[in-house]
């Protein structure tokens, strides 16, 4: 596959969203990374950039040769777009994006947002179709509404970053970008829960979807308001073992040969299997207070029994006894492991400036008519004579104007 522009049919506009318009004036990894989901699946979207540096996100994390990593991935099936918005021409020319699209996603701040013409009663006014999905620290109606935000505290705010890491220990950020990467996979169920009704309601006069960045891995955590609010109890950090689980087993093990494996259940049946596996009788395991109650025992038993052997071993033992468990997979094991060969997880991706790289597919899978990796995250303003002549219909006097005053 190639990162050149395509005609139509030649990459991009596959997947379930084809023909969606979507129109981004977020960066770093939220807001980006609900486009992405919508990209991923066909949509066309315009990622809107200042011009000279553009998105922090193009500095992060690793580079190759000069060239950051990450982005190629956080950018893959998007348009790139200059855009000064200091300038008034160049707030003019995102107005004229908010009319294009069907989709606006913003992340900057509330005061910012209504300066520039980006606020909800604003796209609503140019676009009253438009479904706005406005990401923030603190949510665009709380008192902090002009605060900055980033996604680790919204992770510590979540109540997640509490219950993470071991007794009498500090708490532990999960090793990615957890809460922005949460937040932006639901701002993308999110405008696809809108765009449905827009399809399906006459009368529908847009939708403002308004997601604060602790909200969506403080919904994950089901129980802990409704066990704080009938027990009055707070769960605390237990490691690798949840303070509320499904069942009486989960936690990690070292082999013999020093490699670890998570053991894991959720039923009665399967933590059956590891008792009777351990030489226990069935019987003393029969009930959840009966697996409860001895969940320490099966604990000690566990650790000492993966101790005494290979991982290999542990994992053949496993399997024939039923027991659920894996190594816990490095990045060179999701590289070389059979599985995510045979789901075709992984692709290779021909990039400008690294030549072939390899990065997930489009997930999750859609056998009838899949999305697809046609390009990995493109150069600063790529895209500026495709969306601004092409699809804004810009003519070629307005734009060379808007590029000698620096606006695009």
């Amino acid at each position: 596959m190639s990162n050149e522009d395509q005609g139509p049919g030649r990459g991009e506009g596959q997947g379930q969203l084809k023909g969606l318009k979507v129109v981004e004036f977020a960066h770093v990894v939220a807001g980006p990374l609900a486009g992405s989901m919508l990209a991923d699946q066909g949509a066309d979207v315009v990622h809107v950039e200042p011009p000279g540096a553009g998105d922090a996100a193009r500095a992060m994390g690793p580079k190759k040769d000069g060239q950051p990593l990450w982005f190629k991935v956080a950018g893959r099936n998007k348009r790139s777009v200059t855009l000064d918005l200091h300038q008034e021409s160049g707030r003019e020319l995102a107005q004229r994006l908010v009319a294009w699209a069907d989709v606006v996603i913003v992340t900057l701040r509330n005061g910012r947002l209504r300066s520039w013409g980006l606020d909800w009663e604003s796209v609503h006014r140019v676009n009253p179709k438009a479904v706005l999905l406005q990401i923030s620290g603190f949510g665009a109606t709380s008192s902090r509404a002009d605060e900055p935000g980033f996604g680790k505290v919204g992770e510590a705010r979540s109540g997640v970053v509490h219950l993470t890491g071991f007794a009498d220990t500090p708490p532990v950020h999960t090793g990615f970008s957890h809460g922005d990467a949460v937040t932006g996979l639901m701002g993308a169920y999110a405008v696809l829960a809108a765009l449905h009704r827009r399809d399906n309601d006459p009368d529908f006069d847009g939708e403002w979807i308004d997601l604060a960045l602790f909200e969506p891995l403080f919904r994950l955590v089901e129980w802990q308001v409704i066990v704080h609010d009938q027990l009055g109890t707070v769960p605390e950090r237990t490691g690798n073992q949840l303070a509320v689980a499904p069942a009486a087993v989960i936690n990690t093990y070292q082999s013999r040969d020093d490699e670890w494996i998570t053991v894991t259940s959720a039923t009665l049946r399967s933590v059956r299997n590891v008792a009777v596996l351990l030489g226990h009788d069935e019987a003393d395991f029969a009930t959840t207070e009966q697996q409860f109650a001895g969940r320490a025992q099966l604990d000690e038993g566990l650790r000492a029994w993966v101790a005494e052997r290979t991982a290999a071993e542990c994992l053949e033992a496993f399997a024939r006894a039923e027991v659920v468990a894996s190594r816990v997979f490095s990045a060179a094991d999701i590289a070389t492991d059979p599985v995510y060969a045979e789901r075709e997880d992984i692709v290779t991706v021909d990039d400008a400036d690294l030549g072939p790289v390899r990065m997930q597919s489009v997930i999750p899978h859609f056998r009838q008519r899949p999305g697809a990796v046609w390009r990995t995250g493109p150069a600063l303003g790529q895209d500026n004579a495709l969306v601004y002549r092409e699809w804004l219909g810009l003519g070629e006097e307005e734009l060379t104007d808007l590029e000698k005053h620096g606006v695009v």
